[in-house]
């Protein structure tokens, strides 16, 4: 069974950086496609960014292109989540998901492992 814990949100000023973490369970993590997904009040589970398993390669939402980097330590388990120049519109739960899969995906019906989450407030 593989558990992912998130952590490193909270409330920051517009302008600011803030790094998420994903710590997952078993030694099978290396293999597996690792993505971001956020929900703001009132609005739907969207994508933000992915990586695929064994580090071979990104995917980003435009909203958030030049902005945030995904990276992965398969050493430790954990998948992360820069955030650069947070602004308000980045407010949302943050999820952490996995699928037993190397190859990527920005479709969130595909993934089979979620997180509970971690807030991310960006105030002006």
């Amino acid at each position: 069974q593989v558990q992912l814990v998130e952590s490193g949100g909270g409330l920051v000023q517009a302008g600011d950086s803030l790094r998420l973490s994903c710590a997952a369970s078993g030694r099978t993590f290396s293999s597996y496609a690792m993505a971001w997904f956020r929900q703001a009040p009132g609005k739907e589970r969207e994508f933000v960014a992915a990586i695929a398993g064994w580090n071979s390669g990104t995917r980003y939402a435009d909203s958030v292109k030049g902005r945030f980097t995904i990276s992965r330590d398969n050493a430790k388990n954990t998948v992360y989540l820069q955030m650069n120049s947070l602004t308000c519109e980045d407010t949302a739960v943050y999820y952490c998901a996995a699928r037993s899969s190397m190859v990527v995906n920005f479709d969130a019906n595909v993934y089979n492992y979620w997180g509970q989450g971690t807030q991310v407030t960006v105030s002006s």
